[in-house]
């Protein structure tokens, strides 16, 4: 059985974001707002806190301790994308604050590429989130 195939273990995937713990109105928590802010794993949660307990400063900015951890730190996570991702070098990683901002990222690459200018229509469907 490959992965496409495996059983989804629900109560496994649940368990790792401690949010859903929470019982509102009694009721196990169910969040679908994920493209507005979504929910964090333990993993993330525990990792955030070491990085401002123990790295926290300016990444490629600074010639001090605390930079180059950081430094150090946003490079190995942008490895870990482009290993996960199979991407061919890690400055094919791009990191954005949201979707959206890596979709502005993406449009305004293409304008640039595509000479795309005054006069000309992009069109989306009504689907799209408002900011995109």
């Amino acid at each position: 059985m490959d992965a496409a195939n495996t059983p989804y273990d629900i109560d496994k995937v649940r368990a790792d974001f401690p949010i859903l713990a929470e019982k509102p109105y009694g009721k196990p928590l169910v969040y679908f707002d994920n493209g507005a802010s979504a929910q964090k794993p333990r993993q993330v949660i525990q990792r955030m806190v070491h990085a401002y307990e123990h790295e926290y400063s300016n990444v490629h900015r600074g010639l001090h301790y605390l930079a180059n951890a950081a430094t150090d730190a946003y490079e190995a996570a942008r490895e870990s994308a482009r290993v996960f991702l199979n991407a061919p070098a890690s400055e094919n990683i791009i990191f954005t604050r949201s979707a959206t901002g890596a979709l502005n990222t993406v449009a305004a690459s293409l304008g640039q590429h595509l000479q795309i200018g005054e006069g000309d229509e992009i069109v989306l469907s009504i689907m799209e989130h408002h900011s995109n």
